[in-house]
């Protein structure tokens, strides 16, 4: 194994936004198990902070040892702030990098600070392990993940189709393994079926009361920022509400991430519930992935520009209305109709899925299977920190 002292590996996953924590969580424990791994855990961004609901407080948290929690975030939400943010992140896990002494590091997917992390592990020649390259999709996302590509070693894609994209931006065959969706795994391992510690969490209840959990008679929405469409979230979340208090269900709506645009979307959602006090929604910071796993399964509908109406929403049958240019080109299963930022398409499309009913389930990401995928090559992959395009 070229470049490594002990023949125990230190496999550094660093966790900065609820999404990634859903995702890792599972990769995580088996990295844990493993006797031939040690986990390293880093923590940062989003998922320590308050606004974004310190999800790592709930009762939904493994007990893995946190080795180093780094703040990087500057407030604002604008681009300014993200590239600001984006570079005291590059210094900061330096440090954290220097002081652990990582044999690897495994990052996922397209957040702004995930190519930070890259970067700073890249220039000092620890390996990176890369979750979930290889696929097409809007805003500054799409950029991000593939410049991450470019500097991992080790390929880990949800699907066939992002695996083959990834032989074919250079990268060497014998790097890339599909694995599927890391976040189903949790999904395939609780009752999805269950929806009784969804009503106890933070209590279900709108303006006016109960909200009905139902299976079947409630949307949720989550709609992030476009970074590439910044000056426009403001309008466009506005369309969204519109929407859903014409249609006036019983919805679950989850506040948007750290982008820059999220305060955008903040102030929509905020002004919309402070002056119509909306008896049918409830408003969640942030949801572990062990209830918003059954929230979604049984949802008539989620709505908005989440990954997780693309991916977890495809795995699981159900409908999804995709909103904007978020999910642009990537890959999407049978459950999901595309709109623009229109009320009334949106309006028209909810109603339409929800007369359809649920979808069958769709692999398309993967099986529910993949950390156990993963884990074996983080024990024997021969790493080398020297690349080249193989074409």
């Amino acid at each position: 194994m070229g470049g490594f002292e002990s023949m125990t590996r230190k496999i550094c996953v660093v966790i900065t936004a609820r999404g990634n924590y859903a995702k890792m969580k599972h990769v995580m424990r088996e990295i844990k198990k493993h006797p031939g791994l040690e986990l390293q855990v880093i923590l940062g961004g989003s998922i320590i902070l308050e606004k974004y609901g310190r999800i790592l407080e709930t009762d939904y948290v493994d007990d893995f040892n946190v080795d180093h929690v780094i703040h990087f975030l500057i407030e604002g939400e604008t681009p300014l702030t993200m590239a600001k943010s984006a570079g005291l992140a590059v210094t900061e896990f330096a440090n954290a990098f220097d002081n652990l002494r990582p044999d690897v590091v495994l990052v996922i997917a397209d957040r702004y600070e995930c190519l930070a992390i890259t970067m700073a592990a890249t220039y000092m020649n620890i390996p990176v392990a890369h979750i979930e390259g290889g696929e097409v999709s809007g805003s500054i996302d799409e950029s991000i993940r593939h410049a991450i590509t470019k500097m991992a070693h080790l390929h880990f894609p949800a699907s066939e189709e992002a695996a083959e994209r990834i032989v074919r931006m250079g990268e060497r065959p014998e790097a890339v393994y599909t694995v599927g969706s890391t976040s189903f795994d949790v999904l395939a391992e609780i009752d999805l079926d269950d929806l009784s510690s969804v009503v106890a969490y933070q209590g279900i209840a709108g303006a006016g009361g109960t909200i009905s959990v139902e299976p079947g008679k409630y949307a949720i929405v989550i709609q992030h920022p476009v970074t590439t469409e910044y000056a426009d979230n403001l309008a466009h979340i506005g369309e969204t509400v519109k929407a859903m208090h014409s249609l006036q269900i019983p919805t679950f709506w989850i506040w948007p991430n750290m982008d820059a645009g999220s305060d955008g979307i903040s102030k929509g959602i905020r002004v919309y519930r402070e002056k119509y006090q909306p008896k049918y929604a409830h408003f969640f910071k942030s949801l572990p992935i062990e209830l918003f796993g059954p929230l979604l399964k049984n949802a008539a509908c989620i709505v908005g520009n989440s990954s997780s109406g693309i991916r977890e929403a495809a795995y699981l049958g159900t409908p999804c209305v995709n909103i904007g240019s978020r999910q642009t080109g990537r890959a999407r299963g049978r459950n999901v109709v595309d709109v623009g930022y229109d009320a009334a398409e949106i309006e028209q499309a909810v109603r339409q899925q929800m007369a359809h009913g649920r979808y069958e389930s769709d692999g398309l990401y993967g099986d529910g299977a993949a950390s156990g995928k993963i884990v074996p090559v983080l024990v024997s992959y021969d790493f080398s920190p020297q690349k080249a395009i193989c074409y």
